[in-house]
């Protein structure tokens, strides 16, 4: 134990904000069965009826149309492994980005300078922003406005305790 930690300061390297940023999915995967259970079900007696009555072809779309619902949840369930880490020690904001569980960018910032802020866009969702020294970088995309609101109020008051000590 070191001498500042004996007077109850932190390190440079300790941890002040630790945050793990992931996209949200209601469906779970057995909630994910029983819809296309309930899809194909019905695709089966809508397109039995249609064949009964002569038409077929129109059998075979009802069965294209359950497997285009398929392919687009699973994609949607590929990209839910995507992740960020936000890490704040007194001495940086460590910023890890990963898709499909390995590590596509890290950026360090210098958290004394750091500006947290929600920008409300026009045309399209509102952007959580770290800026700094010229520098920024939008994180949490995947996030509802009251999630990247919430994030950055946690984050501006970690950012606060740093720039105090």
């Amino acid at each position: 134990m070191t001498h500042a930690e004996n007077r109850g300061e932190t390190r440079p390297d300790d941890a002040l904000f630790d945050a793990i940023l992931y996209p949200h999915r209601s469906l779970s995967p057995r909630g994910f069965l029983i819809l296309m259970a309930a899809i194909t079900c019905c695709s089966i007696a809508i397109g039995t009826a249609f064949w009964i009555a002569g038409a077929w072809p129109v059998f075979g779309f009802f069965g294209l149309d359950v497997l285009l619902i398929y392919i687009t949840f699973r994609l949607s369930y590929r990209d839910a492994r995507r992740y960020e880490t936000v890490h704040l020690t007194r001495a940086a904001l460590t910023v890890e980005r990963f898709v499909r569980g390995r590590r596509v960018m890290e950026k360090h910032l210098q958290p004394y300078w750091l500006n947290v802020r929600v920008e409300e866009e026009r045309s399209g969702p509102d952007r959580l922003m770290l800026r700094t020294h010229g520098q920024s970088l939008e994180i949490g995309a995947f996030l509802s406005p009251p999630e990247k609101q919430e994030f950055a109020d946690s984050l501006t008051s970690a950012l606060k305790e740093v720039r105090s000590a």
